[in-house]
């Protein structure tokens, strides 16, 4: 495939996956659609980290834009050479945005739980369950949590907010890894633009 048509078609691909990554990580910060609990500050600190934004949504995009003109224009080599350099900065940044979703989603969702403490008897306090029950051994959280619906009950404020941790974030872990396999295969074309040209040129 020619340098060119590669890039026309990869440019438009980031383009969405760059804009979805962004619209997911915000909507992160308001569970069920409110903007009470961000300004309350009960967001989890990964949610709040927003690499949606900035690894799978700013970093991309700025490659997508030129990827995508890239693309449509009879450009020379120094274009092929800027569009690896930016597909680097989207790699790095679609690599950062899966690592700390994976962690998001893996410690699961902040909210107001019931916890059981010696001395304290039951009370309702705000914290991790799922990442609390690293006290009871990894097993335990995996059964809890992530393979056993019947436990994300346990959160009692936000309403739903276990299926929006892991929708989201299972959503954004999906849109990062396809945006690594893309910003690398554009690495791939812009090094053959380099090299080669674009065969679309000529």
């Amino acid at each position: 495939m020619c340098v060119g048509k590669c890039s026309r078609i990869v440019g438009p691909c980031l383009l969405v996956l760059g804009t979805l990554s962004t619209a997911a990580s915000i909507l992160l910060l308001f569970p069920g659609g409110a903007a009470t609990y961000l300004l309350e500050g009960h967001i989890s600190g990964h949610a709040r980290a927003v690499p949606g934004l900035w690894g799978g949504g700013i970093a991309v995009l700025l490659a997508a834009t030129h990827v995508t003109a890239l693309g449509w224009q009879r450009s020379g080599r120094h274009s092929a050479f800027l569009s690896v350099v930016l597909s680097k900065l989207a790699l790095l940044g679609a690599a950062a945005c899966f690592v700390l979703c994976g962690v998001g989603l893996t410690n699961g969702p902040l909210c107001l739980y019931n916890s059981s403490e010696p001395g304290l008897g039951h009370a309702a306090r705000w914290g991790y369950p799922f990442l609390d029950a690293f006290d009871q051994g990894p097993d335990a959280r995996a059964e809890n949590y992530l393979y056993n619906r019947r436990a994300w009950s346990i959160c009692l404020e936000p309403e739903g907010i276990v299926t929006w941790h892991v929708v989201l974030f299972s959503l954004l872990l999906l849109i990062s890894a396809a945006e690594m396999v893309l910003a690398l295969l554009q690495i791939l074309n812009g090094c053959l633009g380099c090299l080669c040209g674009f065969c679309d040129a000529k």
